[in-house]
């Protein structure tokens, strides 16, 4: 980040709870495969109501697993957004599989479920459709998720829902991570994220085989239960890899933190959601458009997405981001198109192909918006962005 910078686009927030949490798992005998990340998990389970969780080194992991455990490989397809980090996109292609993407929804910046169905439509008609459709809940509002798992009953394909920004969203009643209308839902704890484990993720899911493969391969695909081994244990030090699995744990010492940073989780989201309301208020009637928030759904806001429009100012996005930078404010860009990058423009995608999502990335733009962000300091990002604009 350049040293005029200050005010982050986002950054977490520990306390001395957390501080102590760490420490004494440090002086304890397990740092690592310990009884603190079963706890972790139980913590997230039950907040999230979701019958099993799983720990893995972070976000991407768990979508890499998760692609995984749903048995995705060579000759199968999978559909994402393009306005995602590219990990959404990239852990089908660890698998062996194919990718490809449905277009946002310009109101929420989420995948459409119309754009969705009418690309089902026309892929059931080429014999081609997807084994999995991973959902993205960009900025922490969920998706519309009930249209697209009634689509994944019809087409038979699997929802895979990635829930990165969206810990302690609600959708239709329940916690994002209940997988009411996800087979596996995914989130990442990353440090600009709602709470943070420094580097981590989880899984969820209601399905104890899903659970039992995602457990499974987070560990080598390595089993000490004898009830699973193919034979005989030869004692209690014996242990029977049963797949090609990976060193995808997460540390005792992420876990603390986590089950530490969880028990505040809803005053980050209350703080967050605060300060959305009073981005709306003050940011009403200039030539910008933040993302729109849908009946049944209840972002976390993990990001506070403006998209300049622009028909009503004369100024270009890059010319605003940079003058908001040169006041020293982080304002970042979320996300380039998927598509659009060298490598997957080398696998046949053009920019074109998915318009909705780059004319949302030529005027995106992310305000700060985090737990520790004063009033005063967004005051002072809300008086810059005005002086961008009408200048």
């Amino acid at each position: 980040m350049p040293d005029n910078i200050l005010i982050p686009y986002g950054r977490q927030y520990i306390d001395a709870s957390d501080i102590e949490a760490v420490i004494d798992v440090l002086r304890s005998d397990w740092l690592t495969q310990g009884p603190a990340i079963e706890r972790f998990e139980h913590e997230v389970a039950r907040y999230c109501g979701s019958a099993h969780a799983i720990a893995v080194s972070n976000g991407t992991a768990a979508l890499h697993l998760a692609c995984l455990a749903l048995k995705v490989g060579p000759g199968d397809l999978v559909w994402t957004t393009p306005n995602t980090f590219v990990a959404s996109a990239n852990c089908a292609l660890y698998c062996g599989a194919d990718i490809d993407f449905v277009d946002i929804d310009p109101r929420t910046f989420n995948m459409s479920p119309e754009l969705l169905a009418a690309k089902l439509e026309e892929a059931e008609e080429q014999g081609r459709l997807p084994k999995v459709v991973v959902p993205v809940d960009f900025g922490g509002q969920p998706c519309q998720l009930k249209q697209i798992a009634l689509l994944g009953k019809r087409y038979g394909f699997r929802v895979l829902e990635d829930a990165s920004h969206a810990l302690g969203a609600e959708y239709c009643g329940a916690k994002v991570g209940s997988n009411t209308y996800s087979d596996i839902t995914i989130f990442s704890f990353h440090p600009v994220k709602i709470m943070t484990t420094g580097e981590g993720g989880m899984a969820l899911t209601n399905d104890s085989e899903l659970a039992r493969r995602l457990r499974l391969l987070r560990t080598h695909g390595i089993t000490r239960d004898p009830s699973a081994m193919s034979g005989a244990s030869q004692g209690s030090w014996y242990y029977e890899q049963l797949e090609l699995g990976f060193n995808y744990r997460m540390t005792d010492i992420q876990a603390a933190l986590g089950a530490s940073q969880l028990q505040k989780v809803d005053q980050f989201i209350a703080r967050r959601r605060q300060l959305a309301r009073q981005y709306d208020c003050a940011l009403r009637g200039l030539p910008l458009r933040p993302a729109e928030q849908m009946e049944g759904c209840c972002s976390a806001y993990h990001l506070y997405v403006i998209c300049l429009e622009p028909e009503r100012t004369a100024r270009a996005r890059r010319d605003v981001f940079s003058g908001l930078r040169q006041a020293g404010i982080g304002v970042n860009v979320h996300y380039i198109p998927v598509h659009t990058q060298p490598f997957y423009r080398r696998r046949g995608f053009k920019p074109e192909d998915f318009p909705n999502s780059l004319r949302y990335y030529e005027g995106a733009i992310s305000l700060p918006l985090y737990y520790g962000l004063t009033d005063e300091q967004q005051q002072y990002i809300i008086e810059k962005l005005k002086e961008q604009l009408i200048a």
